[in-house]
């Protein structure tokens, strides 16, 4: 259940949309469980108050964005998550009586947050929901999650004598610095609202300290 009294669509939608995205998410896990949509749904409805966006649209876009997921990750990347979700929240939010202009804004969102995807973000609806999924993968918790990806693939600690861009995703070389290396360092340019760029220079300060830090303790230059 999301905590709190932070619920833009009422406490009964938010709780049905809440345990729909918990359902699908669990089936995923690690980086992309349940945590990282309810993550994503405080910093998107953060950044929405700053920029006076639609808080009905943010919420129900961030509890679905993740939903088709598993989709994806079955067909080795066939299947692009982020326009799976988008088609499979469409008769959810029709249940649930969303109207259906509404139902097309958040489906927007939702079809339009990967960072790679082929359809940009237009609403600031959109732009928002972009910026607070990426926000999470860079800071503390992005360091968190690149470290728990890491474990999951049998991937090392550590290892920043070699030249990331000659490893392989997936390896036993896919380490959380590479990850900082290769996607995380890239994030901070990306963000589409000035509120997220703020964020994102900060958070990414973070990670360079995080990451010198690491550097000179496994390589004994600390003293």
């Amino acid at each position: 259940m999301i905590s709190g009294d932070d619920c833009p669509l009422g406490r009964e939608r938010t709780d049905k949309l809440w345990e729909i995205s918990k359902q699908y998410c669990e089936r995923e896990g690690g980086s992309h469980g349940p945590d990282h949509s309810e993550r994503v749904y405080f910093t998107a409805l953060s950044l929405g108050r700053e920029l006076n966006a639609r808080l009905d649209i943010l919420a129900a876009a961030a509890l679905l964005h993740d939903i088709g997921r598993r989709h994806e990750t079955e067909s080795r990347g066939a299947v692009c998550h982020a326009r799976k979700s988008a088609e499979m929240a469409g008769p959810i939010l029709e249940q649930l009586d969303f109207a259906p202009a509404d139902i097309e804004s958040i489906q927007q969102c939702i079809r339009s947050h990967r960072f790679r995807g082929r359809e940009r973000p237009t609403s600031l609806e959109a732009r928002i929901l972009f910026d607070a999924d990426k926000l999470d993968s860079i800071g503390a918790v992005g360091i968190g999650r690149a470290f728990l990806f890491a474990g999951q693939i049998g991937a090392k600690l550590h290892d920043a004598e070699i030249d990331h861009r000659k490893t392989l995703a997936y390896s036993n070389e896919d380490t959380a610095y590479r990850e900082f290396q290769v996607k995380m360092s890239q994030v901070r340019d990306q963000m589409l609202t000035a509120a997220g760029q703020q964020l994102a220079r900060k958070r990414h300060r973070f990670m360079e300290i995080f990451f010198d830090e690491l550097n000179r303790e496994i390589y004994g230059s600390e003293l």
